[in-house]
């Protein structure tokens, strides 16, 4: 059984490779800091996207049982273009406040 005190280490101790990753990081100036930041956001967002199209998928099944109608092509991009455009306006009204 592990010790509270090393489970207590083993959670505050970052492994080495992100450890490096950190420190080349901190080197970098504040613009390219910046960048990969937004590297970072980019991949987030991907993984996310990701993980909602599995969400639908797995929910595909019980919408055919349930005698839910196909979405075309059209209808999705137009559901996807709202979406889009209600997160757009939410950020817009956040940055205001």
């Amino acid at each position: 059984m592990i010790s509270s005190r090393k489970l207590k280490e083993e959670l505050f101790i970052v492994p080495s490779d992100k450890q490096i990753l950190i420190e080349k990081i901190q080197a970098l100036p504040a613009e390219q800091i910046a960048e990969v930041e937004d590297f970072v956001d980019f991949v987030a967002g991907k993984a996310r996207r990701l993980e909602a199209v599995d969400r639908l998928l797995a929910i595909a099944p019980a919408l055919e049982v349930a005698g839910a109608p196909r979405l075309t092509e059209e209808e999705i991009d137009a559901e996807v273009k709202a979406v889009r455009a209600a997160r757009r306006s939410r950020s817009a009204g956040a940055d205001r406040s």
